[in-house]
C-alpha cells in the first residue's frame, strides 16, 4: 500500500486523495505543520508567502547559534547563511516568496540588515553607523523597514527603497526609534520610538506628517507591530492606566483594546492581514503564552483550541508572528509535544470542503487516516 505522510497531526482529505489517486491540485485544507529545526532545540517563524508555500524565520542549529531559515514543503528548512558571522534571523517575506529580509552578523561580528533575492544575501547598508536590522517588508517586496545606527551612532527608524536608505527620524528629544512594518506603497510606516522620558511609544510615519506617536491606552508604554496594506489599520500593544499590557487596533485616529481571552491577563497584537480584518498575536495567562486570532465576526479565538483536532495531545500554539496577506496562513512558534521542542509552525485556517471531509472520515474508518500525531508514516 502507498505510504501516507501525516503532517501537523492530520492528513487532510485533499492530501489523502492525492496520495491514493494522484494529484488533484491545490485544495483548502485546515491543518498545522510543524517545521522542525536546523538541529537545535528551538525555531520560530516570522513570515509567510501569500500561498503559504514559503515560510521564513530563525532556528537554532546544533551549535546553538540562531540561523535565518527559508522553509518549503518540498525542501524543508534551508539555512540562508549570514554575512560572514555566526548568527542571523529572517524577519519578513514578500507575498510572492521571492524577497526575504532580516539581520545577520558579519565577519566583524556586527549585526547588519540584509535582503535575500535569487539565492543570495546582500547587505542593505545603514545610515552611516556600524549596525542595523531589517524588520519588515511590504507586500510587493519594494519597501523594507527596520532600524540602523546613524553616523553619530543614534538608533533611527529606516526605510529602504530603490537601493537607498532613508532616516525616518525620531520623536521630539531625538531618542531611539525603530520601524517594524510598512504599507504596500511605502507611504505609511509603523514601529516604536522613545520620548524624552525614555518611554517607548507606538508611532505611525508618513512623508507628510513625519514620525507621530499614536499614544497609549492610558498607560506609559506601547509599540506598533504591523500595518495593513493601505496603511489605515495599525496593531500592537499598549498599556492602560492600570498598567495592563493590552493588544490594540488603531483606525481613523482611535486606538482600541482587543478583548482578552478568558483566563488571560495581558496580550500583544503582532500581525494583521492586508485589509485589516484579521489580527493575531499572543496573550499571557500569568504562566504561559497563548496564540490568538481576532476578527470582528468571530471575536478573540484561542488558536490551540481552534486547531485542537490537528494537534497532538500536549501541543500548544504560543504566538503568531506573521500571516499571509489574506489572513489565511498563520506562522509563529508553539510547543510540539511529539518532539518536546518549541518549534516554528505554519497553520492553514481554511476548513476543508464538506465533500473532502466526508472522504477523510471514510479513510479514517478504513484505518488509512489518523486524527492525531506528528509526522508519521504507515
Amino acid at each position: 500500500m502507498k505510504k501516507l505522510l501525516f503532517r501537523g497531526g492530520i492528513l487532510s482529505a485533499a492530501a489523502a486523495m492525492a496520495a491514493l489517486y494522484g494529484s488533484i491540485g491545490p485544495v483548502a485544507a485546515q491543518q498545522v505543520t510543524w517545521l522542525g529545526t536546523l538541529g537545535g532545540t528551538l525555531s520560530e517563524a516570522n513570515g509567510v508567502s501569500a500561498d503559504g508555500s514559503v515560510v521564513v524565520g530563525r532556528s537554532l542549529n546544533a551549535a546553538g547559534s540562531s540561523r535565518p531559515f527559508r522553509w518549503t514543503l518540498q525542501d524543508g528548512l534551508q539555512d540562508l547563511g549570514t554575512l560572514g558571522g555566526a548568527t542571523g534571523v529572517a524577519r519578513g517575506i514578500s507575498a510572492d516568496g521571492t524577497v526575504i529580509v532580516g539581520n545577520a552578523s558579519n565577519a566583524q561580528n556586527r549585526n547588519r540588515p540584509w535582503v535575500w533575492r535569487d539565492g543570495a544575501m546582500q547587505d542593505l547598508g545603514t545610515l552611516g553607523g556600524p549596525t542595523g536590522s531589517a524588520l519588515g517588508i511590504s507586500v510587493g517586496g519594494d519597501f523594507i523597514v527596520g532600524f540602523t545606527l546613524d553616523a553619530d551612532e543614534l538608533q533611527r527608524a529606516a526605510l529602504w527603497r530603490g537601493g537607498t536608505v532613508e532616516n525616518l527620524g525620531a520623536l521630539p528629544g531625538g531618542r531611539p526609534s525603530a520601524a517594524r512594518a510598512v504599507s504596500q506603497d511605502g507611504t505609511v510606516v509603523v514601529g516604536f520610538a522613545y520620548d524624552t522620558q525614555g518611554r517607548n511609544l507606538p508611532f505611525r510615519w508618513t512623508p507628510g506628517t513625519g514620525l507621530v506617536s499614536l499614544g497609549t491606552l492610558g498607560g506609559l508604554y506601547g509599540e506598533a507591530w504591523s500595518v495593513s496594506a493601505d496603511g489605515t489599520t495599525v496593531v500592537g500593544y499598549a498599556y492602560d492606566s492600570a498598567g495592563v499590557k493590552l493588544p490594540f487596533v488603531w483606525r481613523d485616529g482611535v486606538m482600541q483594546a482587543l478583548p482578552l481571552l478568558s483566563g488571560t491577563v495581558s496580550g500583544d497584537a503582532i500581525a494583521v492581514s492586508a485589509d485589516g480584518s484579521v489580527i493575531a498575536g499572543s496573550m499571557w495567562t500569568g504562566t504561559a503564552s497563548v496564540a490568538f486570532r481576532y476578527t470582528a465576526g468571530g471575536g478573540t479565538e484561542d488558536l490551540t483550541g481552534f486547531f485542537a483536532p490537528y494537534l497532538a495531545p500536549g501541543s500548544v500554539l504560543r504566538v503568531v508572528y506573521g500571516m499571509s496577506p489574506d489572513g489565511r496562513y498563520l506562522v509563529g512558534r508553539g510547543f510540539n509535544s511529539l518532539t518536546g521542542r518549541n518549534e516554528a509552525f505554519v497553520a492553514d485556517t481554511v476548513p476543508e470542503p464538506t465533500s473532502l471531509a466526508v472522504l477523510a472520515a471514510g479513510l479514517a474508518g478504513a484505518g488509512l487516516l489518523r486524527r492525531r500525531g506528528g509526522a508519521t508514516k504507515v
